[in-house]
C-alpha cells in the first residue's frame, strides 16, 4: 500500500489566489516585444496584443521540470502562451505515494478542480490572453480535473489534451465521471504501458481497463487518441506526441 502526507485538501481563498498568482508562466515573443518570459505570472512583463493559451493542470509531483519545458516548447514552437496553476500553495497539502483508498484521491481531485476553475476563471483579466483562443491540458492526476472540467461560463475552450490518464474506472478514482462534450476536439496520448493506467500495473484494479479514453470518447468524432509504445508516464515532450500536438493545437487554434 501506499502513504498519505499533509491533512489539507480544501482550499481557502487566500491559497486558491496564491495558486493562480504563483502559476508558471511562458509567453511567446509576439506579446513581449522581446525574449520569451518564463516565469511567474505575478511577474509577467507588460505585454502587446494577445496570443493563444492553454492553461494546463500539472500532476501530483507539481510543476516539474518536464512541464516547464514544454511550455517553453509550446512558445517557442508555435507561439502559443502557457499557465500552470501551482497546487502547492496550500499550506499542509495532502500528498500521496500509490496505492491509497479512492476517497483521498477523490479529494485530491476536488482540490485539482477548484484550482483549473480558478486558473480558467483568471484568463480574461490576463491582458497577454486571447480567451477566444484557449485549450485546456493536464496530465496524470491534473488530467483527471481536464476530463471531468465542466465550463460554468465563459470563456469556453476550444480543445483539450489529456496525457497520461484513461479516462475509466481504476483504483485513482472511485468512478471516472468524464465530462467530455461530443463535438469538443480532444486528443488523449498515452503510454500503451503506462505505470498507472493500463494493465501494465498490477494493481489497477480494472480488469476490463483498456488503458485509454477510447469509451468516454465513443460518441465524439472530433478527437484522437495517440498510444506510444513502452513510453514513459511523463511523455508530453516526447517527439511523437508533440508531433500529434502540433497538428491538434494548429487545428483548434487556427495557428498559421
Amino acid at each position: 500500500m501506499g502513504s498519505v502526507q499533509g491533512s489539507a485538501w480544501v482550499h481557502t481563498d487566500a491559497s486558491l489566489k496564491a495558486v493562480v498568482e504563483n502559476a508558471w508562466v511562458v509567453l511567446p515573443a509576439s506579446v513581449t516585444s522581446g525574449a520569451v518570459y518564463a516565469g511567474l505570472l505575478k511577474n509577467a512583463p507588460p505585454t502587446r496584443g494577445k496570443a493563444p493559451l492553454v492553461v494546463f493542470v500539472h500532476g501530483s509531483s507539481g510543476v516539474a521540470p518536464a512541464i516547464k519545458t514544454w511550455q517553453q516548447w509550446l512558445a517557442d514552437s508555435l507561439g502559443i502562451a502557457s499557465l500552470t496553476a501551482d497546487s502547492m500553495q496550500l499550506a499542509d497539502r495532502m500528498t500521496y505515494k500509490s496505492p491509497v483508498a479512492p476517497e483521498i484521491y477523490e479529494k485530491i481531485h476536488a482540490m485539482r478542480a477548484q484550482e483549473l476553475a480558478a486558473a480558467v476563471g483568471a484568463v480574461t483579466a490576463l491582458p497577454w490572453a486571447d480567451p477566444q483562443r484557449l485549450v485546456i491540458a493536464g496530465t496524470s492526476e491534473g488530467a483527471v480535473a481536464v476530463a471531468r472540467y465542466q465550463a460554468a461560463s465563459a470563456p469556453q475552450e476550444k480543445g483539450r489534451m489529456i496525457f497520461s490518464w484513461s479516462c475509466e474506472d481504476n483504483y485513482h478514482v472511485q468512478t471516472h465521471r468524464s465530462q467530455l462534450p461530443q463535438t469538443l476536439p480532444v486528443l488523449n496520448i498515452m503510454s500503451s504501458t503506462d505505470m498507472y493506467f493500463s494493465k501494465a500495473n498490477p494493481w489497477l484494479d480494472n480488469p476490463d481497463a483498456k488503458g485509454h479514453c477510447a469509451e468516454a470518447l465513443a460518441m465524439n468524432k472530433v478527437s484522437s487518441i495517440v498510444l506510444i509504445p513502452g513510453a514513459p508516464h511523463t511523455l508530453f515532450n516526447l517527439p511523437q506526441a508533440q508531433q500529434a500536438q502540433v497538428g491538434f493545437l494548429r487545428g483548434v487554434l487556427a495557428l498559421r
